[in-house]
């Protein structure tokens, strides 16, 4: 158990009595250790997309701080790609990896084991045909180096979703460290629930249009 309350409150950036709330009413994972309270951070990585309301908006609002995440960018850098081909999750991921730019400190067979290592502890869809791949752990340090794919599938592939669908658009992410991976998962996870985002995953709309929208969208959560 890596995270404590006090992490809790700086990764999340919602005050004591919030956490202790969450913990009261059961609607955060935590263990009881030696009198303490204490958090798993893949537990809490989960519990970012699976509640997704509550959540984003404290989240989404980290850009009020010093070390704002602009989903614009991190998309721009990394691209939208179409096309992705395979007949197994591990076979998607590899292509996926092979498409996109990723930076030049790490190698590509690197991120791969890593996504894979992260996929089979858990799947990483979150339902409505998206799935998230990503690290476990950030496996880059440099900011700069840090960005959001989005690889659209050439045939839907089945990544045991709890809805049940099979997945058609990835979101893979790398980032550089806990607390920006867990806005840009709730940032996603935010978007998804956008059926007028969701329509234009599966329309496998181009790069300009899918960034048109996301830069109106932080407009919003700005305001």
């Amino acid at each position: 158990m890596d995270l404590k309350i006090k992490d809790i409150v700086e990764l999340l950036q919602v005050n004591e009595k919030t956490v202790y709330r969450w913990i009261k009413d059961k609607k955060i994972p935590c263990y009881r250790i030696n009198h303490q309270y204490r958090f798993n951070r893949l537990e809490i990585n989960e519990w970012i997309l699976s509640n997704k309301i509550e959540l984003s908006s404290h989240v989404l609002n980290l850009s009020a701080g010093n070390r704002t995440t602009n989903f614009y960018d991190l998309l721009k850098s990394g691209g939208v790609y179409s096309g992705i081909t395979g007949n197994s999750v591990k076979e998607i991921l590899s292509s996926a990896i092979n498409t996109i730019s990723t930076p030049k400190g790490i190698s590509k067979d690197e991120i791969l084991s890593a996504l894979l290592s992260r996929e089979e502890m858990m799947t990483t869809a979150i339902g409505r045909g998206i799935a998230i791949p990503h690290p476990r752990n950030p496996i880059i340090t440099d900011v700069t180096d840090a960005s959001v794919s989005i690889c659209y599938l050439q045939n839907q592939m089945d990544f045991k979703a709890l809805d049940k669908e099979t997945v058609h658009t990835l979101f893979i992410v790398i980032t550089n460290n806990p607390r920006r991976h867990l806005e840009v998962l709730s940032k996603i996870s935010f978007l998804c629930q956008q059926d007028s985002f969701i329509e234009m995953l599966k329309a496998q709309s181009p790069k300009d249009e899918i960034l048109n929208f996301i830069e109106a969208k932080e407009l919003e959560w700005k305001n």
